[in-house]
């Protein structure tokens, strides 16, 4: 019986031995383990910080990233000293030969007088300045200028636009019977001589517009469209029948000048007339039609522009029968 009391005892003695023996081994377990970190976003209330360049430093920390992240041994080392290229070696007087054998040397200039400077991209041929010719268009728009340069022999169109040109003379244009378009519009023109565009056979537009020109001059029968709107010119500044042997003529457009009255005979030719913005007050009943001949229509003139005068045009009604279309104004 004695026996089995102290083998009794030895068994509990046993097993509280080794609850006391694992309950030190567990907390040794939970001292060696890391505590788990709260995640970088869990920190941040994102919604009441608005992230902008002044105070993104505030807002996130980024001085431990380092602790957090230590790649170690996963980035190779570099040398620094590695990334130059290695400096070539000098090349010996006979490699220098070599490589300079197959290169024709530049010669000096022959001759004492000085070298001719190398033209200047944009500016054209000598003929051309301060234009710019190509094939047979030369362009001379906004170049300063304050008279018509000297045009090439074959020049069938001219543009010298928003210039200073105050006048044009018959010598001008002497000679240039290829002329097809004349565009200086946007200068200071007062003045133009009789001849400046007479004798120009080839010449089918003319614009004029935007200057100060005060009369018209002598137009060439070639002519198909006249364009001298914004100018200065009163009925006494057109010759008398100015335009009745342009029988080409389809596009002429005077507004926005001084004229009293409306310039005819109209060539049958013509299909487009802007008047408007003059001081055109009164018409005849032959102005557009034939009077005499009611069964006359003129099919080509759809385009009349009235608009802008102090005229009645409904006191007129039989001056628009053979028109398309009724003229544009106040009726």
């Amino acid at each position: 019986g004695r026996r089995m009391c102290r083998l009794g005892w030895l068994a509990v003695a046993s097993l509280c031995l080794g609850t006391l023996w694992a309950a030190p081994a567990e907390e040794r377990r939970k001292a060696e383990e890391p505590e788990a970190e709260p995640t970088l976003h869990e920190n941040l209330d994102l919604a009441n910080y608005p992230l902008t360049l002044d105070n993104y430093g505030d807002i996130l920390d980024l001085s431990h990233y380092e602790e957090l992240y230590d790649y170690g041994d996963l980035v190779p080392k570099i040398e620094v000293g590695t990334l130059a290229p290695r400096p070539k070696e000098p090349k010996t007087p006979a490699e220098l030969g070599e490589a300079t054998a197959g290169t024709p040397k530049v010669q000096p200039p022959s001759g004492a007088g000085p070298v001719p400077p190398a033209p200047v991209p944009g500016q054209g041929p000598p003929s051309c300045l301060p234009c710019l010719c190509l094939g047979s268009s030369m362009y001379c728009d906004d170049a300063e200028l304050e008279q018509i340069p000297a045009l090439p022999p074959d020049t069938a169109y001219l543009y010298a636009r928003f210039n200073r040109i105050g006048a044009v003379r018959a010598r001008d244009f002497s000679g240039r019977e290829k002329l097809k378009r004349i565009d200086l519009s946007s200068n200071s023109i007062s003045w133009a001589d009789g001849d400046a565009f007479r004798l120009l056979p080839s010449l089918q537009e003319l614009l004029l517009a935007q200057n100060r020109l005060t009369a018209l001059p002598e137009l060439p029968r070639s002519l198909v469209r006249l364009d001298a709107r914004l100018n200065r010119i009163p009925s006494a500044g057109l010759r008398p029948e100015a335009f009745r042997d342009l029988k080409q003529l389809q596009f002429l457009h005077l507004s926005d000048n001084q004229l009293d009255f409306i310039p005819v005979p109209l060539p049958e030719s013509l299909r487009s007339l802007h008047l408007q913005n003059n001081n055109i007050q009164t018409m005849h009943e032959d102005t557009f039609c034939d009077s005499q001949d009611q069964g006359h229509i003129r099919r080509a003139l759809e385009d009349v522009r009235l608009d802008g005068n102090p005229i009645n045009l409904s006191l007129f009604p039989n001056a628009f029968f053979c028109l398309p279309r009724l003229p544009s104004g106040r009726f």
